[in-house]
């Protein structure tokens, strides 16, 4: 046992030693010899201390009753002499409260114990942790005393039961006293020790409360949510989230980040005293709501959150990348205020070297905590060959074998598009069409997965067995020794492996070459075949969800939304196409396409653990090894294949003005940067840069440009900037609610059905072709006639959801006209949505949403027309002359500015036979041609007058000749022009006269004849020289019309505005040079009437 460590009144717990004392002698012990002793035996043999001696002597017989109470009273008066009073006794702590109370911080004086300087104290029994003594006053002594008041009672126990080792007749020798510290000198000559330096304390760490918040939740509820993986790494994550303010959080789908992390932080805390903890979606996380959202994390609302959770952060969507570079900034900021926000950034599979390597976006590297997934083991098997052009063949191929050889397990194939799976769907049915026998018993169910196997086991030495009959016969003389190539000991491997595995249940590779016959029916083995992509309809989408008819297999035929949207029960087999179809933006022409690309590693790993989710599943990919490793890791980030002209705009409202600085994860292109910066200019949303001298200052001024008045409402709508100037343009007339629904329409894709696809059936063809006739008359009767007709397909799209609200946007309806009820049900919201920005911003508009929406009228149509070309004046194009037609792929055919080959009016369109001379569309999809789609017609004259910054114009006309406009109070004139990059002529317009010298001449002769104030008039006839005289090429002979011209343009006053903002600094201004232009006696008069802006 270690050393005892010197306690309060430590001489009074000494023990008296056996040997000879200086005092009094001690009378001698008083022992009892008790007829009970043999019960007793070892109680009192264990307390050695109070046995003076080993050797029994009899007692003396007891006193006396009469002495025994003289005794007892000058005992009590001797007490009372030396009893404290009660003012004395009320300074005293009783000792039951020790520990508790304000007495647990009461700092307690040790007068008795004197320690030598440089000598330490043992604050342990061990003595292996020592500390040097500090003040009384400090915290750490009141925690240390805290636990020398807990350890006394282990002190005071371990004497006696080490004395009881010791045994009754063990003398035991008393503590030796502390030596006092010398007083006297040292000796000549001998160094005195330097007293020990005291050591730095110890930094500690900042203590602070457990805060738990309990949660009441049914077994059942915990029962499920035992089985989640993340659950074991629920302290890891917190203590992570307290020590660190940034942290990435790894794990597959289904481990339970999304619904357990937001959990793990309310019992932590985080979100008691009104703190709020926000997650993030990102299909929910809009434009504008993200921006108001990030920046009240700094206003005082804004405070509350504690923590931010950005999930689902793998899919790097534009919106989260913007996300976490603002939260990055933010969260840096919110520690220097001492309220520090935490974020979380939680993803299924993330490159996370975007965030860890990233040093713009985080200075200091945040950790990255990984969680398993809930999966099951998954057998991938490559194919040898990798198809290039029949990819659907190959999976339709595949699927019969796996479904005629292989246990019972769903089926999951990953295809490219909504066609594809159509095509597959069919041939499917057609092969393995529903039985009409009775269904098979479940006690059959071993029996028949047994069978397969074996059949699957023949079918596969059958096969093995062809192949070695129709081997050619071949001469090894005409061979060389030498290895061929490198894949040919893999290839022999797999062979061996193939032909090994024969007898194993778990080597389930079917192979990938063969004819099975595929397209025969076989209704023995009935195949349950479902479709799944993103525009099938909700209910049709939930039948994957349901189990199949018994005694079928389920099959679904999806594109990449089942990769992690969705977790269909019961996949088994996964068939991986490696194909997806990415849709692709061309930044210069604003060109979209749709492209049959490869997936990436992640995708291809994602699809495969799709078959592990219930049991142990089989992936077959229809691709070798070595194509799959030529896969890119991870597929581009969304902001490097799109246009990000709405993120700017954005960006710009919340005053980033630099946005190349901003700290992306994957910053875009500089080339899409200022593409988009040009947009929004020609938009009016941002200001034009200043001009400089050298390239560089001229592009870095293009990629700062301030935001305007208009761009600022422009950025307060949810959509794209296009969409955002035509609702910050339609407040007049009525066309609000019109050019809302136009909007929601154009933001939303495909309205309609795809009608295109195959048929199943002769009747399915036949009810299709009946359905795209009506769906094509209802277009018709939407769109209207006359001038309803020229805003073309947006009037269809105005027309149609008017129809639809009608009718109560029923799935019947929808359903009878060839709209999609998702999309529908979509642009409702939509509507919703832009109603109260509009409202936001605008109050005396008093919108609603209006279910029973009136048609426009003709001249509402009309502004809708100009309101949809000032919104979409980059997408005008032209038609192609007939004396411009050099080859035949020109006729019907359009000219744009950006495109060299010619674009077609799609044939869905209700302007397919119309063909105007102007249009504006919405996109261009490029397919076999490139056609447009949201096609509208625009008036020739229209163009210079609502798109000026896309248009050169020449010198102003003589005839007609300037004109003042007195409503605008401005200088206006008639100039011809020609559109962009291409030259289209334009007719001559009245615009306003541009800037100059020629403003300066033109206005002040208006400012003479009277025409901007009407005061002015009466002294026209009293003029020493005509007014035209200051657009004489000899004015500047005469000192009047020179003084008056430099006037004008010191104050730069070439309109009504800006001469009536110089009076109101000087009244006095213009008054001496215009009396130049009058006789002298007419100056008293003038003088008393200037300025002359009463009646203007």
């Amino acid at each position: 046992m270690g050393k005892l460590r010197r306690r309060y009144n430590i001489k009074g717990r000494q023990q008296a030693g056996p040997g000879p004392s200086k005092g009094s002698p001690e009378p001698p012990p008083v022992q009892l010899e008790l007829e009970d002793k043999d019960t007793l035996k070892g109680v009192d043999a264990s307390n050695a201390v109070a046995r003076g001696s080993v050797h029994i002597r009899h007692t003396k017989p007891p006193p006396s009753s009469e002495r025994l109470g003289s005794t007892r009273a000058e005992m009590l008066q001797k007490l009372s002499e030396v009893q404290a009073s009660e003012a004395e006794m009320r300074l005293f702590y009783t000792t039951s409260k020790l520990g508790t109370g304000d007495r647990m911080y009461h700092t307690k004086q040790k007068p008795d114990e004197v320690v030598a300087p440089g000598q330490e104290k043992i604050s342990s029994l061990s003595g292996a942790h020592r500390k040097h003594r500090r003040q009384p006053s400090t915290e750490e002594e009141e925690e240390e005393e805290e636990s020398e008041l807990e350890g006394e009672s282990e002190l005071d126990e371990d004497p006696a039961a080490e004395l009881a080792e010791a045994g009754a007749g063990t003398t035991v020798a008393p503590l030796p006293p502390t030596p006092a510290p010398s007083c006297q000198p040292a000796p000549a000559g001998m160094p005195v020790p330097p007293p020990p330096a005291a050591a730095p304390p110890l930094p500690r760490a900042l203590a602070k409360p457990a805060v738990f918040i309990p949660v009441n939740r049914s077994p059942e509820m915990q029962e499920e949510r035992l089985k989640l993986p993340i659950l074991s790494e629920e302290q890891v994550i917190m203590e992570a989230v307290a020590e660190h303010p940034i942290v990435i959080v790894c794990g597959e789908t289904g481990s339970g980040k999304t619904t357990q992390v937001p959990q793990f932080l309310y019992e932590a805390g985080y979100s008691s005293e009104d703190s709020i903890i926000g997650v993030t979606e990102p299909r929910r996380v809009a434009a504008v709501a993200m921006s108001q959202r990030v920046t009240s994390c700094l206003a005082p609302a804004g405070l509350r959150y504690k923590v931010v959770i950005i999930d689902e952060a793998h899919e790097r969507s534009v919106y989260t990348d913007i996300l976490v570079g603002l939260l990055s900034r933010i969260v840096t900021l919110r520690a220097k205020r001492n309220l520090p926000l935490k974020l979380l950034i939680m993803s299924a599979t993330l490159r996370v070297e975007d965030f860890t390597q990233n040093p713009r976006l985080f200075a200091k590297p945040p950790p990255v905590i990984k969680v398993e997934s809930r999966q099951f083991p998954v057998t991938v098997h490559f194919n040898k060959r990798t198809p290039l052009e029949d990819y659907s063949g190959e999976c339709f191929r595949k699927i019969c074998k796996i479904h005629r050889m292989l246990p019972a397990g769903g089926i999951l194939v990953f295809l490219t598009g909504q066609a594809e799976v159509h095509a597959l769907c069919r041939r499917l049915r057609k092969a393995f069409p529903p039985s009409r026998a009775r269904p098979q018993e479940k006690d059959d169910d071993q029996k028949d997965s047994a069978q397969e196997m074996r059949k699957f086991k023949k079918s596969r030495a059958r096969a093995k067995k062809a192949r070695t009959e129709v081997l050619p016969q071949i001469n090894l003389d005409h061979y060389s020794v030498l290895p061929a190539g490198e894949g040919d000991e893999d290839r022999e491997a797999e062979v061996d492996e193939e032909e090994g595995a024969l007898d194993s249940d778990l080597d389930l590779d079917l192979g990938d070459g063969g004819q099975d016959g595929g397209e025969q029916p076989d209704a023995s083995l009935p195949l349950h075949v479902l479709p799944l992509y993103s525009l099938l309809a909700p209910e049709k989408q939930a039948q994957v969800f349901k189990p199949p008819p018994e005694g079928t297999r389920l099959c679904v035929v999806a594109t990449n939304v089942a990769e992690t949207s969705l977790t269909i029960p019961g996949i088994k087999y996964v068939v991986d196409c490696g194909k997806v179809k990415k849709r692709y933006y061309d930044r210069v022409t604003g060109v979209s396409s749709f492209r049959v690309t490869w997936v990436s590693q992640a995708s291809a790993d994602q699809r495969a653990g799709r078959a592990g989710r219930t049991e142990p599943g089989h992936c077959y990919r229809l691709y070798s090894s070595a194509v799959f490793g030529d896969f890119e890791q991870f597929p581009p980030p969304e902001i490097t294949r799109r246009p990000v002209e709405d993120l700017i705009l954005q960006m710009k409202a919340l005053n980033i003005e630099k946005v190349i600085n901003f700290p992306f994860p994957t910053p875009p292109s500089v080339e899409a940067l200022l593409a988009a910066e040009e947009l929004l200019i020609a938009l009016g949303a941002l200001q034009p840069p200043q001009k400089a001298e050298r390239v560089k200052q001229l592009q870095k001024n293009r990629l700062s440009c301030p935001i305007t008045a208009l761009g600022r409402t422009m950025a307060t709508f949810p959509v794209a900037p296009r969409y955002a100037k035509m609702l910050a343009l339609s407040r007049q007339h009525g066309c609000l609610p019109y050019a809302i629904t136009i909007v929601a329409s154009m933001t939303v894709r495909e309205l309609f059905e795809e009608l295109d696809r195959p048929a199943a059936s002769d009747e399915e063809l036949a009810r299709l072709k009946s359905k795209r006739a009506w769906v094509a008359q209802m277009k018709r009767t939407w769109a209207g006639q006359g001038a309803s007709l020229k805003l073309g397909d947006l009037m269809v799209l105005l027309g149609a959801v008017g129809a639809c609200e009608y009718a109560g946007c029923t799935p019947q309806f929808c359903e009878a006209n060839g709209l999609r009820y998702k999309a529908m049900m979509e642009i409702r919201r939509l509507r919703g949505q832009l109603t109260s920005a509009v409202n936001a911003v605008c109050p005396e508009a008093e919108l609603f949403v209006d279910p029973k929406m009136q048609p426009p009228t003709e001249s509402q149509v009309t502004y809708l027309r100009q309101i949809v070309t000032a919104g979409l004046g980059d997408h005008l194009a032209r038609r192609v002359q007939s004396e411009e037609l050099l080859e035949d792929k020109w006729r019907n055919a359009y000219k744009t500015p950006l495109l060299d080959d010619p674009v077609f009016i799609h044939p869905s369109s209700v302007l397919f036979k119309e063909l105007p001379e102007f249009v504006v569309y919405q996109e261009i999809m490029e397919t076999t041609k490139m056609y447009m789609k949201g096609v509208s017609s625009v008036e020739v004259q229209w163009i210079p007058a609502l798109l000026p910054s896309y248009c050169q114009f020449d010198k102003p006309l003589e005839e007609p000749a300037p004109t003042y406009c007195p409503e605008r109070g401005r200088v206006l004139c008639h100039r011809a022009s020609v559109f962009y990059r291409v030259g289209w002529p334009l007719p001559a317009i009245e615009v306003d006269f541009p800037e100059g010298i020629d403003r300066y001449k033109h206005f002040a002769r208006f400012l003479l004849e009277g025409q901007v104030f009407r005061k002015l008039a009466s002294y026209q006839s009293c003029l020493l020289s005509s007014p035209s005289t200051m657009l004489k090429t000899w004015a500047r002979l005469q000192p009047r019309t020179e003084s008056l011209l430099r006037a004008l343009v010191a104050e730069k006053a070439d309109c009504r505005e800006a001469l009536l903002a110089a009076w109101k600094k000087n009244p006095q201004y213009l008054l001496a040079e215009y009396c130049e232009w009058l006789p002298q006696a007419m100056h008293p008069d003038i003088e008393k009437a200037w300025p002359p802006t009463t009646d203007h």
